[in-house]
């Protein structure tokens, strides 16, 4: 059976409704993820991201009661919303793919420096591991931190250090939100494109003399 236009269009606009509260939902999982690993949390991107997945989630919940009712001013909230969001989604995403690994290193170390004794050694013993970058500009802050490290780790001797192992999950997170937001941001363009066509078509069950 053949839809009408009117119901292709409401059928269409509520599965993609239901698509980008999925992706709503992941960006927040994936950035909270992120989040978990102390200093990672130092990239204030991903709290970003955190904010344009719960606006999009938000966002695909009023589009779909505005796609099952028809409501005029609902679909015309949700058009605006939804473009407002695809602005912020698409620069979001850009950062995080074009976020490079010095960039990473210097948010980390920054945000390590203006860590208490206290905390630096909670994050240490929570990752397992000691000190920041073992390198010559911060040999004598490693050398420090590897004296109070209190990591299993270093019982038996073969810690790494937190900055790498932040590193490689800043990097997995930043690449996954990057993508997903980068490829779903285009289909938002979709999104306002079909709202906007099904909210001007009448609603065949609607009272014809009523004003739409």
């Amino acid at each position: 059976m053949v839809c009408g236009g009117f119901t292709c269009s409401k059928n269409a606009l509520c599965s993609l409704n239901v698509v980008y509260m999925l992706v709503g939902l992941l960006l927040i999982v994936v950035a909270a993820w992120g989040k978990g690993f102390g200093i990672v949390s130092s990239i204030h991107i991903i709290g970003g991201v955190i904010a344009v997945g719960f606006f999009l989630l938000l966002i695909a919940i009023v589009g779909l009661i505005g796609a099952v009712h028809h409501h005029q001013v609902m679909l015309f909230f949700y058009m605006v919303i939804l473009f407002i969001v695809f602005l912020f989604q698409f620069g979001v995403s850009c950062s995080c793919l074009a976020m490079n690994q010095g960039q990473q290193e210097k948010l980390l170390a920054s945000s390590w420096g203006l860590m208490s004794t206290d905390t630096r050694i909670s994050l240490e013993k929570k990752l397992d591991c000691c000190g920041l970058f073992n390198n010559t500009e911060q040999q004598r802050e490693f050398v420090a931190d590897m004296n109070m490290c209190p990591a299993p780790c270093k019982q038996n001797g073969s810690c790494i250090t937190c900055g790498l192992k932040s590193l490689q999950h800043a990097s997995e997170a930043l690449k996954i939100l990057g993508g997903v937001g980068l490829f779903f941001s285009f289909t938002e363009i979709l999104g306002v494109w079909l709202a906007m066509r099904y909210r001007n078509q009448k609603d065949p069950r609607a009272n014809p003399s009523a004003f739409l």
